[in-house]
């Protein structure tokens, strides 16, 4: 039976591995720069406007937030990374609740890798992709911003953005737009295919 992804509901936010969830189900884990716009693509994910909180200030997710859907599978929102105006203290406490999660065997399904379409990938966003291999996951890479671009710079810009992160043949790479819309159905169908 296919995930019905407009069921969806806040369960909890973890600050610390004590607080991970270990059901069993099955777990989406989206991660991207703190202004990227990943809630903005969870929220057009699941057809809601403000579900995943959509901050003024990037950096404001600072645990692990838990969204359970369909009762079937989470949607699991990690911190945004790379905000210069977050105390070290702050960082190094992401760091570590980073840290504990990817080496908490066995909880991530599939990994979101949101960057933005119009830049080339970071140096944190190289490192969040070597994570996610590190913990030996499935991964998507889904271009943000992708309506911010003219239609000739796309294709360059999803080159650039597949060699920086030494995506390989398998690795999935989606031209999105939370705006728009654009590549919803297609991520929608990889996550379906990699939890049912």
């Amino acid at each position: 039976m296919a995930i019905n992804f407009n069921r969806a509901e806040f369960v909890r936010s973890a600050v610390s591995p004590e607080s991970f969830i270990r059901d069993g189900r099955p777990q989406v884990t989206f991660a991207g720069r703190s202004n990227v716009g990943k809630s903005s693509v969870i929220n057009r994910l699941l057809g809601r406007k403000n579900f995943a909180r959509v901050g003024a200030t990037p950096g404001k997710t600072t645990q692990i937030n838990y969204f359970r859907i369909d009762d079937r599978i989470y949607f699991t929102d990690l911190p945004g990374y790379g905000y210069a105006k977050v105390s070290q203290s702050e960082r190094d406490r992401w760091g570590r609740l980073m840290e504990s999660y990817f080496a908490s065997e066995g909880l991530i399904t599939l990994g979101v890798l949101i960057v933005d379409a119009r830049h080339k990938p970071t140096a944190d966003d190289v490192t969040m992709r070597r994570w996610f291999r590190d913990a030996g996951c499935p991964l998507i890479v889904a271009a943000n911003k992708l309506d911010k671009l003219k239609k000739s710079e796309i294709a360059p810009g999803l080159a650039l953005i597949r060699e920086t992160l030494e995506l390989g043949e398998g690795d999935e790479l989606i031209p999105f737009s939370a705006e728009k819309g654009t590549g919803k159905d297609v991520l929608l169908a990889a996550i379906a295919r990699c939890c049912e």
